[in-house]
């Protein structure tokens, strides 16, 4: 037998854009984004690229898809992996909507890739001085 979910409203439905993202603080590890794609499909991911660490909510969104804003890499949003040529995954978060508010489940929320680095935001360069 499976535990139940401790689902935990973050948002209503109409605060995430259609084709677009609304980011989810949490209190350790990075945001999760939520997206919402032109069916009216709701999507967690973690909001972070499987490549260089793009931040996934800044990326354009289409059919069931975001395209990462840093390379163009396309990652699905009902699996978190890259579509080929392309390989890697970022994780997912179960998501529901109850009603018109935007559910996540609190465990996952508290427990999921606590580790990945943050992502790298576009325009922000890390450069090395050498002496």
């Amino acid at each position: 037998m499976t535990a139940a979910r401790n689902w935990k409203s973050v948002c209503a439905v109409d605060d995430i854009p259609l084709l677009g993202a609304r980011r989810v603080a949490r209190p350790r590890g990075l945001p999760v984004a939520l997206f919402r794609n032109a069916e009216g499909g709701i999507f967690a991911l973690l909001d972070r690229c499987p490549h260089r660490g793009g931040p996934l909510s800044q990326g354009i969104v289409f059919g069931d898809s975001v395209a990462c804003p840093l390379h163009n890499w396309t990652i699905g949003l009902d699996d978190g992996c890259a579509r080929e040529p392309d390989s890697g995954c970022t994780p997912r978060f179960s998501v529901r909507l109850q009603g018109t508010a935007v559910q996540l489940d609190a465990d996952e929320l508290a427990t999921r890739a606590l580790d990945e680095p943050p992502p790298i935001a576009p325009g922000n360069r890390i450069v090395v001085v050498c002496q």
